[in-house]
């Protein structure tokens, strides 16, 4: 992991991006929000103090220099896809944005937060995959949302629920089978009627089938580690982490 070296420890993806492009996770250290939520929960439909979330999100965007309040969205496991220019409070699983003066957000404790710049820097987004919203094409619509060939693209996936906590049962492995039999590698036998579903696997291999080459992250698991990330398998009632990206303005 590699942490921004400011007030909030943040997470700064590893890839070849532009040197325009801005991204970040936050992890649940640096906040004031109290257990469960400690201590820097960004989610206000958690249960956590609403002024509390408020004055965690005052730190992240100063701590982060954000040009301009996150596109916070109401994320509902789908496959909507909104611009991050109309501002927080839309109802979508993924936003766009085409130019400076927006930043994409996602929270998440276990789905996966994936980030997507075309080489350009001109064009970013940021989705929340959870399996529900992998199977309902995510990944798919947020591709098709930036207009650029797969073949440009970058990608960068998040902390999310690693390959030995994610269990479900046969009809998840069943939604993805039925898609494509290329899933079963992306599923394991785990015990009696269970598989460990490997939601990193699922993302990279939408990602291939649109094109996508350039594909990054991947090694995190928030069940396995409680220091650093809010997991909601683990805990339950617990806060949520931010995953962000925007464009700089040049010059």
């Amino acid at each position: 992991m590699n942490e921004k070296d400011n007030t909030l420890p943040v997470i700064t993806p590893q890839w070849p991006a532009p040197g325009n492009i801005q991204a970040y996770t936050t992890t649940r250290r640096g906040g004031v929000s109290s257990p469960p939520y400690h201590s820097l929960n960004l989610a206000n439909h958690v249960g956590d103090r609403l002024e509390v979330v408020e004055k965690n999100r005052i730190r992240l965007q100063q701590s982060l220099s954000l040009p301009i309040e996150p596109s916070w969205l109401t994320q509902v496991h789908g496959n909507e896809i909104v611009s991050a220019n109309k501002g927080p409070g839309q109802r979508g699983d993924a936003s766009v944005a085409y130019g400076p003066g927006s930043v994409c957000a996602i929270l998440t404790a276990d789905c996966l937060p994936l980030l997507l710049c075309n080489q350009e820097g001109t064009k970013v987004a940021a989705a929340h995959c959870g399996w529900r919203g992998l199977a309902a094409g995510i990944i798919e619509a947020t591709v098709s949302a930036l207009e650029v060939p797969g073949k440009r693209l970058l990608a960068w996936l998040g902390p999310a629920i690693g390959p030995q906590a994610f269990e479900v049962g046969p009809e998840v492995r069943e939604v993805f089978l039925d898609q494509d039999w290329r899933h079963t590698s992306a599923f394991t036998v785990h015990r009696q009627g269970r598989w460990l579903a490997d939601i990193y696997q699922l993302a990279r291999l939408a990602l291939a089938k649109q094109g996508v080459q350039w594909i990054y992250g991947g090694q995190y698991c928030t069940v396995a580690d409680p220091h650093r990330f809010y997991s909601y398998r683990r805990e339950g009632k617990t806060g949520r982490m931010a995953t962000l990206i925007w464009l700089a303005n040049s010059g």
